[in-house]
């Protein structure tokens, strides 16, 4: 690595600049003269507050190709580079030179956005009585868990839009026909958890990562939300509906959005309630059963237990069985912390052209977990995708 790179990296991790020079020669593999070199002018420049990547050409010109790419993937998403926050490079196992950015948010304007679709959704959100639901023989009620994280909607997988929709629907209406002998008090529906698979029109992840979607980002929004109140309006004709919504590390900030959206359409609708508040982590009670939801990606698992029980004392002590679920990882894991277990839930989704090349392989499957008021957790069904 040249100074000027790794300088670069020190900005984007600048707890290094504590670290000695062949400390870094270790971690970047490079001589230890010009790490000694890169961190006395880095030492200089954060001292004096111009330690920063705002002006990354002057210092990644020693790849002219990536900055270019850079510069471009700037231009089509109309950023200036006074905008962008930070960013990272990195090359992959083939030589591939990578960036990811990250850009200044405005909040004020973030905000101005979610109340103007809040308030447009609630305008043509019609009015719906409560449905009277028969009474179930069986006396012994349950809340029934429909989780299908991580769809990434929009996601380039050779699968397209209408099919990955139909698999979702299929999967919601199969895990209901199994479930005809419960007594299923209320539906809870977690949505999000990477439901879409980009922010839009930037065509990458929250961090900056660069994505390829299948469609416009608006129609890749619209298609999302709409595909959520199809499922909705399906299982709402059974039982009322808790949706809870859950942000992921690709669409933190549009499935915001989209749950303001569907939390507005179904302002009259007695027998829908949505959670979208603005905590990261949701939970839920039910009985004796405590749940929080979160994508998985941030928390370490085995300290989810106590982030449960600081943030949410008395629900804590109100309930005698605890989980945590989560989705992120595609996959079906699941460890127990003194008695609260920690749930990784499997995915739908196929694979894209990157992880196919990585060795990455999940069966796809759907569950819904039934919770018990007094019992606690009984298990769970399943669907797979064939």
């Amino acid at each position: 690595m040249t100074k000027n790179q790794i300088k670069a990296f020190l900005s984007e991790k600048p707890g290094y600049l504590k670290e000695g020079a062949e400390r870094l020669s270790e971690k970047l593999n490079c001589s230890v003269e010009t790490c000694r070199h890169a961190l006395k002018e880095a030492r200089i420049e954060a001292k004096n507050g111009d330690f920063n990547v705002s002006n990354l050409t002057s210092i990644y010109n020693d790849n002219d190709n990536v900055i270019t790419e850079f510069q471009t993937f700037l231009n089509k998403n109309e950023i200036a580079p006074e905008d962008v926050k930070s960013v990272k490079f990195w090359q992959t196992m083939s030589g591939e030179q990578r960036f990811s950015i990250v850009t200044k948010k405005d909040e004020k304007g973030k905000h101005e956005l979610k109340k103007e679709i809040e308030d447009f959704a609630a305008q043509y959100s019609p009015k719906v009585n409560k449905i009277q639901y028969p009474k179930q023989a069986n006396n012994d009620p349950c809340v029934y868990e429909i989780s299908l994280p991580d769809i990434h909607y929009g996601k380039m997988t050779g699968e397209t839009l209408e099919q990955l929709e139909e698999n979702f629907m299929s999967c919601v209406q199969d895990l209901v026909k199994k479930a005809a002998g419960l007594n299923i008090e209320k539906f809870l529906l977690p949505i999000g958890n990477d439901g879409m698979n980009s922010e839009g029109m930037r065509q990458a992840t929250t961090k900056g990562t660069p994505q390829q979607d299948v469609a416009d980002w608006k129609d890749t929004f619209r298609g999302y939300w709409r595909l959520m109140v199809r499922a909705i309006d399906e299982l709402k004709q059974k039982a009322p509906v808790h949706v809870i919504v859950i942000s992921g590390n690709h669409d933190y900030e549009r499935m915001f959005y989209a749950g303001d959206v569907i939390s507005g359409w179904y302002k009259g609708d007695k027998n829908v309630t949505v959670d979208n508040t603005l905590e990261q982590r949701k939970y839920f009670e039910y009985g004796k059963n405590m749940i929080m939801f979160t994508h998985g990606d941030k928390e370490k698992p085995a300290e989810m237990p106590l982030i449960m029980a600081t943030e949410h004392p008395e629900m804590f002590a109100r309930c005698e069985f605890r989980e945590a679920h989560c989705g992120h990882l595609h996959k079906e894991m699941v460890n127990e912390y003194r008695g609260i277990k920690v749930r990784f839930l499997p995915s739908i989704c196929s694979n894209d052209s990157w992880h196919k090349g990585m060795g990455y392989e999940a069966r796809r499957t759907a569950q819904a977990h039934i919770w018990s008021k007094t019992r606690g957790y009984e298990g769970y069904l399943q669907t797979n995708i064939k």
